[in-house]
């Protein structure tokens, strides 16, 4: 699975992994100790050693992490020789969304195919939206959650949630955002945010936000040089070196100059925006919108007992989203499906971080 991986990035003319890398990364999981097995990528700052401590699973799944993991040694190894310094992603976003963007090629099922992990590929129309439906599930379901776990934290170190309101605050803004209730009454002597890896290791995860936009963003730009002239669920860069010299090159940046640069360089524009994905899923937008006629989508925004304390308030957008639709000139419905978590993000993103 990791030689698959790399073979990916090598069809596009980017770098091996170092011999080191073979040699010092934790791939499965010890049989004589205990580990923290949540996947991660490591840089030991001396321009050789990389690693990812990983407890690999023969999946599908594990198979995109790995791609989302070697996609952090490849930007480590592309900027390595960059100053200390500078050795980071141009931002935090960047550095989540390299290996994302190749995983959105390797899970076609035309790739698949072509590496052997398929033997046939259905061509049509309900497959192409089962597809897009289970990728949906994965990126766009994402991204409320991906918004409220940083809006949870910052609102602890803002001290507008306090230490006996932990608990209520987490699931306010589960059921508020993600429509998503416990399954039982929860106390306030609870932490159940504390179950999520990110929040007790005290990692930001706006960057994740972030990465599901740029990541659709990038693609349909490689997808463009690749001379990929299809859907971009159907896109598959493999073997473009004309897309990996792109890529490649802001790559070599690492944080070196301001990231509105590093993002033109493949896109042209210094502005991230949200019209790719959404442009990604528009058989599945259209499919939505008939399949969902006169049918209740979502939850009643109403009795949500709480508001964000943003500037630009999600949840205030979300529930003014018929007048912002139509001011907007956009046909997506109202309601909160799939359509609407689509459309929305284009209008309440903000590239600032």
């Amino acid at each position: 699975m990791f030689n698959v991986s790399e073979e990916f990035f090598t069809s596009l003319g980017l770098e091996k992994m170092p011999q080191s890398f073979w040699d010092n990364s934790m791939i499965t999981k010890p049989a004589n100790r205990s580990v923290v097995c949540h996947a991660s990528a490591w840089d030991f700052y001396n321009q050789k050693d990389f690693r990812i401590k990983m407890c690999t699973d023969i999946t599908m799944e594990d198979l995109i992490t790995i791609h989302h993991e070697m996609g952090h040694i490849q930007y480590f190894l592309q900027y390595k020789d960059q100053p200390v310094s500078f050795r980071d992603g141009a931002n935090p976003g960047f550095h989540e969304a390299v290996g994302d963007v190749l995983a959105l090629s390797v899970s076609t099922p035309g790739h698949l195919k072509k590496i052997g992990l398929l033997k046939t590929v259905q061509d049509d129309y309900e497959a192409d939206i089962n597809y897009m439906l289970s990728i949906a599930l994965d990126k766009i379901a994402f991204l409320p959650f991906g918004y409220l776990m940083d809006a949870y934290r910052w609102s602890i170190f803002s001290g507008e949630t306090k230490m006996d309101d932990l608990n209520k605050k987490w699931w306010q803004l589960r059921e508020c955002l993600q429509g998503i209730s416990p399954p039982l009454s929860r106390p306030k002597t609870s932490f159940d945010a504390g179950a999520k890896y990110h929040i007790p290791a005290n990692v930001p995860y706006i960057r994740y936000f972030i990465s599901v936009i740029l990541q659709f963003q990038l693609h349909e730009k490689l997808c463009e040089v690749a001379n990929q002239t299809g859907p971009l669920h159907k896109c598959d860069i493999y073997q473009s070196k004309e897309a990996g010299a792109v890529l490649g090159d802001m790559l070599k940046l690492g944080s070196s100059k301001p990231w509105p640069e590093a993002l033109e360089i493949i896109t042209g524009t210094s502005k991230l925006s949200a019209s790719s994905l959404v442009k990604y899923f528009k058989p599945l937008i259209d499919w939505l919108k008939a399949n969902n006629t006169g049918h209740r989508v979502g939850w009643d925004m109403d009795t949500c007992p709480f508001q964000l304390p943003l500037q630009h308030d999600l949840l205030a957008i979300l529930q003014k989203w018929p007048e912002t639709a139509t001011s907007n000139g956009n046909s997506c419905g109202t309601g909160f499906s799939l359509i609407l978590v689509l459309c929305t993000v284009k209008y309440t993103f903000s590239p600032y971080i």
